[in-house]
């Protein structure tokens, strides 16, 4: 076993990365470890995951922004063992050395990860059964049918304005708004929120300087929802959730629908964009599923194993001394979960090339008491939506040689960039359910114009001057603008 933390600290150097380097940040930090961050750790991860199982097996010591130390759970078996003993490896983040020794900056970008919040993900035993058992009762409250009848009527909107032309983008089209449109639906919140909600993840999940005020968005939105569910509640999982005998505050409920929102967001925009990817470039892929050979959801479960939507998921903190994966872990060390890294173990997989349709022991949602409570929502999302889109454009071919596509990686996750495509332009009839939703849009605000002509009236005939009231213009809802473009 090695220890490769030593307990003497290093000469205080600036921060990794700045100018006062003098050079570009190198791939190998203090200690001779290498970096989780920084422009060859992203520009291959997977090369990275395997240099480092080369040289250390299957747990090996890593550095994070900021040259903070933790382990990268590399094997699939040692993964097993971290997701499935919370008595050793705990998800309250409040363990972590470096936050008991202050040594976390305020603007550092792990925070948004690994910062302890009052949510079931941060919690172990019965603090953690209580929440969970919320989350999922209401999760599990909704299904098959309901949800693909949202994809569809999702899929066929984004797909019409995209038919007449020919030409289509998938990921920035198609793959980043499906999901929160669909999630938008299940937390009952209302149509117009979609849209803003979809940049509002983007910019999140990129990290821009108005990331924060896109949080701030996406919790004002959820306290509205949360709001009116208090007054009017619905078969959706806000009102589930604060109905739920767990006794659920507004601020857990809030937490809880955010996480939820922005986790089934990414995961599902990664699942769909690297599942269309693999359609439209693997013929024998295509070719099984066109043949009837395999169904989509055996399909994904090929994808869950090679592309996992999170690389890794931080993480784990030890509780006490232990050894895992022949490694000496300290308490209060931390640990990342490598779900990309543990799916190619040569151990469960030596022959990479070998199918895996339908098997689902991969990683990529966990295991053990916090495995993905939303894991199956996320699946028939993605098999509902491209299901819908192939069959709405039969013809759909990559529009560029493969070899141009590109990713873009941070540490816990890896991104298609683009996926252009071409097809045989036609026109796109629209989903029934839209064209519902959009007269009963168009009868409410007909009832409130009515209304506020009605006020307007009885106040002009109240007024001593006489002066005639003025209605004020009605905002058009962007379902609105939408159903406007379908129909010229």
């Amino acid at each position: 076993m090695t220890t490769p933390f030593p307990d003497d600290a290093a000469a205080p150097v600036p921060p990794p990365g700045c100018p006062a380097h003098g050079r570009a940040l190198e791939p190998v930090g203090p200690g001779g470890l290498r970096r989780l961050y920084g422009p060859e750790a992203e520009a291959d991860p997977a090369g990275l995951y395997e240099k480092l199982r080369a040289e250390y097996g299957d747990v090996a010591p890593v550095l994070l922004h900021g040259d903070h130390r933790a382990w990268l759970i590399l094997g699939h078996g040692a993964n097993i063992t971290a997701m499935r003993t919370p008595s050793l490896f705990s998800r309250d983040s409040r363990l972590w050395n470096a936050f008991r020794h202050n040594e976390i900056p305020a603007d550092s970008p792990l925070l948004p990860v690994v910062a302890w919040q009052p949510i079931c993900v941060f919690a172990d035993g019965e603090e953690h059964r209580r929440l969970r058992t919320a989350l999922l009762d209401g999760l599990n409250g909704f299904d098959r049918r309901g949800i693909r009848r949202h994809v569809r009527r999702f899929t066929t909107d984004l797909v019409q304005v995209v038919g007449p032309t020919g030409r289509a983008e998938l990921i920035t089209q198609f793959a980043e708004h499906l999901p929160m449109l669909v999630m938008t639906k299940l937390l009952g919140m209302p149509d117009e929120y979609g849209p803003q909600l979809v940049e509002a993840a983007r910019d999140l999940m990129k990290g821009t300087e108005t990331a924060i005020a896109s949080n701030e968005y996406v919790v004002a939105s959820l306290r509205r929802t949360i709001a009116i569910k208090h007054e009017s509640p619905g078969d959706d999982l806000t009102s589930r959730l604060l109905a739920h005998p767990a006794g659920l505050t507004d601020d857990e409920v809030m937490e809880h629908l955010r996480v939820v929102l922005l986790a089934a967001n990414e995961t599902t925009v990664n699942l769909i964009a690297d599942s269309l990817k693999m359609v439209l470039t693997d013929p024998r892929f295509r070719a099984h599923l066109s043949g009837g050979q395999m169904t989509l959801g055996e399909a994904l479960d090929q994808v869950l194993w090679d592309s996992p939507p999170m690389s890794l998921v931080a993480g784990r903190w030890a509780t006490a001394d232990t050894e895992l994966g022949g490694q000496q872990i300290r308490a209060g060390d931390m640990l990342l979960l490598g779900l990309a890294a543990g799916n190619v173990d040569p151990a469960v997989r030596p022959d990479l090339t070998t199918p895996l349709y339908g098997n689902r022991s991969h990683l990529s949602f966990g295991a053990g008491p916090h495995e993905c409570p939303g894991q199956d929502i996320g699946r028939h999302v993605a098999e509902a939506g491209i299901d819908i889109l192939l069959t709405l454009l039969p013809d759909l071919r990559l529009a560029v040689p493969e070899e141009e596509l590109t990713w873009t990686s941070a540490w816990i996750s890896r991104h298609l960039t683009a996926l252009p495509v071409e097809f045989t332009a036609h026109e796109i009839e629209p989903d029934p359910e839209s064209v519902a939703e959009a007269e009963r849009a168009a009868e409410a605000r007909a009832a409130e114009e009515r209304e506020l002509a009605a006020r307007a009236l009885e106040a002009t005939q109240r007024a001593a001057a006489g002066s005639a009231a003025t209605v004020p213009a009605q905002r058009r809802s962007w379902w609105d603008v939408l159903t406007g473009l379908f129909r010229r």
